[in-house]
């Protein structure tokens, strides 16, 4: 993993707040219940005790349509944290081209009520999109008045060889992003140091996805402490460091055999989020 040199600035360490410490929302994303819908999502986010939800936008006509998010945000008293644009492999037909993805996941974030829009960085086959993307997407977080927040990803490997996916590239920590969102499951793909990362960013560090990993070569995004990453030591971190976004469930849980294990793996890792956030558990 590559970093900036030293004595760049985004790389000095953050000093530790002074004063109450902000409460950190740990919000559920809508991708942790799939394949259930967004209502589920909502549904159980309020029964577990969430603090609010991550939509991820898909095919499902809900995950598209701000006032149906807005009567399930009134509906659970789960407000949305954030929009995840669909960016990924699997949503390229969502939304048309990439610049219209990003506009119209900045418009649904303005209409819910959220601040943060999550995207993942372009592909490599993406090139025109790909070399103005990072003045693209701050000129639009300025236009609508929201933050986006460029996800890390991972290197993706073709017979043992790393195969050139992401243009800039997957590490968004020296790229020029104003607001990073942090993954831990991806960080384990690319075998990079979550701490690190998160201590490299410091204040561009805007949102993070709570999962884990242990460096397979598939995204596995497991429930927090059953992988390999610093999931302990990141949080503890950003609770005494003043970070004001928001920390985000997004496990898979399509192996659960049923509702009730779905239910206990996120309840587990809520309870993890909350216990080393130092947060009081309900």
């Amino acid at each position: 993993m590559t970093h900036v040199p030293s004595n760049d600035p985004v790389e000095q360490p953050v000093e530790a707040a002074t004063g109450p410490k902000p409460h950190i929302p740990v919000a559920l994303s809508t991708a942790s219940v799939y394949p259930l819908s967004v209502h589920d999502g909502f549904a159980i986010a309020a029964d577990l005790g969430y603090d609010g939800v991550e939509v991820l936008v898909t095919h499902n006509g809900d995950s598209q349509d701000a006032a149906a998010l807005n009567r399930l945000a009134e509906r659970y008293e789960q407000p949305i944290v954030a929009i995840h644009a669909p960016t990924l492999l699997l949503t390229q037909q969502v939304w048309g081209s990439a610049w219209n993805k990003i506009q119209r996941s900045a418009q649904m974030a303005v209409d819910v009520g959220a601040d943060v829009v999550v995207v993942h960085p372009p592909f490599r086959w993406q090139n025109d999109y790909a070399e103005t993307f990072a003045h693209g997407v701050r000129d639009i977080a300025d236009a609508f008045g929201i933050r986006i927040a460029v996800e890390n990803m991972y290197p993706w490997r073709v017979r043992g060889r790393e195969a050139l996916a992401y243009l800039p590239h997957w590490d968004p920590v020296p790229q020029d992003y104003k607001d990073v969102t942090w993954d831990f499951s991806h960080a384990a793909t690319a075998d990079a140091s979550s701490l690190d990362a998160v201590k490299a960013l410091g204040k561009r560090l805007r949102h993070i996805h709570l999962t884990d990993g242990t460096s397979s070569t598939k995204d596995q995004h497991l429930i927090p402490g059953h992988g390999t990453q610093e999931c302990v030591e990141v949080l503890t971190h950003i609770a005494a460091n003043g970070f004001d976004g928001a920390v985000v469930a997004e496990v898979s849980t399509r192996k659960a055999k049923g509702a009730g294990q779905r239910e206990e793996w996120l309840a587990e890792t809520l309870e993890f989020a909350r216990v080393h956030l130092g947060q009081t558990l309900s």
